[in-house]
């Protein structure tokens, strides 16, 4: 039987008591998960991509295929279309350029090279959410994915009466999100500010406008042309299947990284931080969403949000079979493994955009487990 760890009071509450040597050993425990998955990679993980892209471009081509049938082919050329698009960001585009395939050489799936069907450049994508994103997670002031520069998320943003729309940049985010991950880079709040100029992103313009331009033809100009007469039709469903993937990849992405219970940390509390203080960070700094195989893939397994924050560069389709045994490390530290079905997540979610809408708002109280309990969600998981 697994011995249980009891937590000292000898870091701060937010650390859930660990010491300084439970942490590192903490740290020791998922780095060998992690090599062990490393040392497992092979074939298996090859075919799984390359079923999950061939199914990708099958569906694509179904859509733009269906467009041709007047009326009776819309909406299923829209479903078609719209899986295409949410298979190439979640589960193809987002893993790949996190290198979780460099290790097979094969330059179409190389981090590198690879670039995805949205209209931000996937080099300024890697640069803001593969290095600030994963280095800084949850950290407030740091981490620019708490609330993207348009939204109140913790307590520790300073309130303006420009937060009191959060509800509604909320859905403006969710309805454009390929236009605000787009912009991101280019740090309008920053600006705003005085703490960034427009030169600072010169660099920047030349990529994002040649993405910007290659996407809209092809969705706006090229595929509708292409079907003659029905152009009109045709470019209104290829404008709602990126509609389906923006609302979509925006609540995934936000259920795992906004509900109850998150916790988000300053740079105070974060300073000389270890592999092993890191690897806790990420842990309380996450949640998953319980689910079906079908829901994970089309998640691109972000639904195994925690299991993804600790180990971003492995294959996402390698998160299920470890979850089990990182709620398991989780309960033996005391630490809370936060899970819940989809509805839960984001009521929680979206409670959390109204309250801090508004001045004050108190923080989230982290879900706080002894040793060895398990919950009705966790267990789902």
């Amino acid at each position: 039987m697994t011995e249980t760890i009891t937590p000292s009071n000898e870091l701060d509450e937010k650390y859930h008591g660990l010491t300084a040597d439970q942490i590192e050993q903490l740290g020791a425990e998922l780095d060998a998960i992690r090599q062990r998955v490393i040392a497992d990679l092979g074939e298996d993980d090859a075919a799984y991509l390359r079923k999950v892209v061939t199914t990708q471009r099958k569906m694509e081509i179904a859509g733009r295929a269906l467009f041709y049938l007047p009326v009776v082919g819309w909406l299923p050329a829209v479903a078609c279309l719209g899986v295409s698009k949410i298979l190439d960001n979640m589960e193809i585009g987002h893993n790949v350029m996190h290198g979780q395939y460099d290790f097979l050489g094969d330059p179409a799936f190389n981090s590198r090279m690879f670039d995805w069907d949205t209209v931000c450049p996937g080099e300024q994508w890697k640069y803001s959410h593969n290095y600030i994103h994963h280095t800084f997670t949850n950290i407030v002031g740091k981490d620019r994915d708490v609330g993207y520069g348009i939204l109140r998320m913790d307590p520790d943003q300073k309130w303006h009466p420009y937060y009191l729309g959060n509800p509604l940049y909320a859905f403006l985010l969710m309805t454009f999100f390929e236009w605000g991950v787009a912009l991101h880079d280019l740090e309008v709040e920053n600006i705003v500010s005085g703490k960034r100029t427009l030169a600072d992103n010169k660099p920047l313009y030349p990529g994002l406008m040649r993405k910007i331009r290659r996407q809209a033809v092809k969705d706006y100009l090229l595929f509708p042309a292409l079907t003659g007469p029905l152009f009109p039709l045709t470019f209104a469903g290829n404008a709602v299947a990126n509609l389906v993937r923006n609302v979509w990849a925006f609540n995934i992405i936000f259920c795992g990284h906004f509900p109850s219970g998150v916790a988000s940390f300053s740079e105070a509390e974060t300073e000389n931080e270890t592999r092993g203080h890191w690897y806790l960070r990420q842990m309380l700094g996450s949640a998953n969403i319980t689910g079906g195989k079908l829901f994970h893939v089309m998640s691109g397994n972000l639904s195994h949000q925690i299991e993804h924050h600790l180990f971003p560069d492995l294959p996402a389709r390698r998160y299920p079979e470890i979850a089990a045994e990182v709620q398991e490390i989780c309960e033996r530290y005391g630490l809370p493994y936060n899970t819940g079905r989809l509805s839960k997540q984001l009521f929680s979610v979206f409670k959390k955009i109204c309250r801090y809408a508004l001045p004050g708002g108190t923080p989230d109280a982290a879900p706080v487990r002894g040793p060895g309990s398990v919950t009705e969600d966790s267990l789902a998981a």
